[in-house]
């Protein structure tokens, strides 16, 4: 028994089989406008604080924007590059001290996220276990970030005061560990002075996040870890760190921006005049903006910061990314 297709007389059996009909169209439903205005907002907000700054203050580099235009910064003249040539000029003086305040902020940098990474492991590990009173513990811990900067900091200010200060106080009147009290806010001891207020405002927020990943390591890992004969560094070594590297990564380039960018705990300590040791970039480069009144100069150097965070930021990634994809395979 054999069967025929029908063709319809309106196609050629030369020209193949009938097209298929087209889809019919789907309707949109309703309402598939609501996430998009739920945007518009935050979109909005983020051009006119970050955006639209953010393009104005590299425009402003490349003009020669002083007070004599102050009135009328859109008639001062264009500069091109010659704010970024000074500032690159190590030669020169304003190269040569921009330099020497970006040496200053590594250091500073390096030692504050140090600093505070590993007070905020310590306290996150000890208090890991249950025990009594383990509560208030955390919250006394947390205490430094709760607070408002410039309360902090400038508490900070009066117990560094040579005379009247309580540091000068505890070390030299109780302790006796030195014989003259040391200026802490001028000269080399101001670097000294800004690390540690800097690491005491900073490390409860590495506690707080490394408190909260240490909360998805399994107890029994380390009870299991412990029967084997593990000591706790061994336990520390060998199973908090490598279940903690992805929290740690992040964090770490966190703390690193945060602190890098840091303007409020220098300028709330030392005033609009730091000393040399104090000197970090975002506090020089306010000066070069707002005491010299070199608006164009100073935008260059935030400008010239901006692309070192972001190059730094971008590099750190690209190695991030590529240990995760040779540990995927």
């Amino acid at each position: 028994m054999t069967t025929s297709t029908k063709v319809p007389d309106h196609v050629d059996p030369k020209d193949g089989p009938a097209p298929d009909p087209p889809a019919p169209r789907r309707k949109r439903r309703k309402g598939w406008w609501l996430p998009y205005a739920l945007l518009v907002p935050a979109v909005f907000f983020e051009l006119l604080v970050h955006i639209i700054p953010m393009i104005t203050g590299i425009w402003v580099s490349f003009l020669e924007l002083t007070q004599a235009y102050i009135a009328n910064w859109g008639a001062a003249p264009f500069a091109g590059l010659g704010n970024y040539q000074i500032s690159l000029d190590f030669n020169g003086v304003i190269g040569s001290a921009l330099l020497r305040s970006f040496a200053v902020t590594c250091a500073f940098t390096i030692l504050v996220v140090g600093i505070a990474w590993v007070m905020g492991m310590a306290a996150a590990v000890a208090l890991q276990r249950q025990f009594r009173g383990r509560s208030l513990f955390r919250t006394f811990f947390l205490v430094p970030y709760a607070l408002p900067v410039f309360a902090s900091v400038i508490a900070w200010k009066f117990m560094l005061q040579k005379d009247s200060g309580a540091v000068n106080h505890l070390l030299s009147d109780n302790l006796g560990l030195i014989d003259e009290k040391p200026f802490w806010l001028i000269g080399d001891n101001a670097f000294i002075s800004l690390v540690v207020v800097a690491a005491w405002r900073l490390w409860p927020f590495a506690f707080l996040m490394l408190m909260a990943g240490l909360q998805s390591i399994p107890t029994d890992v380390y009870e299991a870890s412990a029967v084997d004969g593990a000591k706790p560094f061994r336990q520390w070594r060998s199973i908090t760190l490598p279940m903690m590297r992805p929290v740690n990564l992040v964090l770490v380039l966190v703390m690193f921006l945060w602190t890098f960018n840091d303007f409020n705990v220098p300028y709330i300590l030392f005033g609009s005049s730091q000393p040399p040791a104090g000197d970090i970039i975002s506090f020089h480069i306010y000066n070069a903006s707002f005491l010299t009144w070199n608006f164009g100069l100073g935008a260059a150097m935030s400008v010239l910061l901006m692309l070192f965070l972001l190059l730094v930021s971008g590099i750190y990634l690209m190695v991030l990314n590529g240990r995760n994809k040779r540990a995927g395979n």
